[in-house]
């Protein structure tokens, strides 16, 4: 294997991430506020400026769904637990006592299993959860003649308000684990220009070169391996 520095996230993936965190920041601020944890901004205007983020993140995630497929990286996506209890292991215990992170990237697999499978409980799983009962909440005048749909609104208002702290819990341990090994900045550059640092065989190096060369740097990371 040859250790290269390769553009691995296109422009609409790191588009997409960036316009994510600011909304779902967005969201986790107004909604805060809703719930009344801080009185930063008021109900209505907080109200409103949690819809249109809604709305904007929903709109985001149906064109990230219809690229994953068009594209085919949705198979980046592909959950497997391979490798997850030495990952486990190494946050758990090896990352404080200098030890290598057990993953390295490769050309068709640029996430670590832990993050494949965090990535996939989330899209599979916490998304939809909040888009049904936000939906829900916000179309509730639609279907509060029911005689039972104020305890429905309850229930939903909770799920919604549950999915959003395990979210939140998330933006918390994944800015976290942006801290740990080669450092906060080397984890976020490259969602910032594309180009990271994975591992090519020599079949994969030569069709870059050959077919793809913008998208490798002309310096090598290391040397072969």
């Amino acid at each position: 294997m040859v250790r290269r520095i390769v553009k691995v996230y296109p422009r609409f993936e790191r588009l997409w991430h960036w316009s994510q965190v600011l909304l779902i920041f967005t969201l986790l601020f107004t909604g805060m506020g809703i719930s009344g944890i801080h009185s930063l901004l008021p109900f209505g205007p907080a109200v409103i400026l949690h819809t249109i983020a809604a709305m904007a993140l929903l709109l985001l995630w149906l064109f990230a769904f219809f690229w994953l497929f068009t594209t085919g990286t949705w198979r980046q996506f592909v959950p497997s637990f391979n490798g997850v209890i030495q990952i486990l292991r190494f946050y758990a215990w090896g990352v404080f006592k200098g030890e290598e992170h057990p993953y390295r990237k490769i050309y068709w697999r640029k996430h670590n299993p832990l993050q494949i499978l965090t990535y996939f409980g989330l899209k599979a799983f916490i998304f939809p959860a909040i888009w049904i009962t936000g939906l829900l909440y916000l179309s509730y005048d639609f279907w509060d003649h029911y005689v039972e749909a104020p305890q429905w609104l309850a229930l939903v208002a909770n799920l919604h308000l549950l999915t959003a702290y395990v979210i939140a819990a998330f933006v918390v341990i994944h800015v976290y684990l942006l801290t740990v090994g080669h450092g906060f900045v080397s984890h976020v550059k490259p969602m910032l220009t594309g180009f990271d640092e994975i591992d090519l065989t020599p079949e994969q190096e030569r069709y870059l070169e050959t077919n793809e060369p913008q998208r490798l740097r002309d310096e090598r990371a290391y040397s072969e391996t």
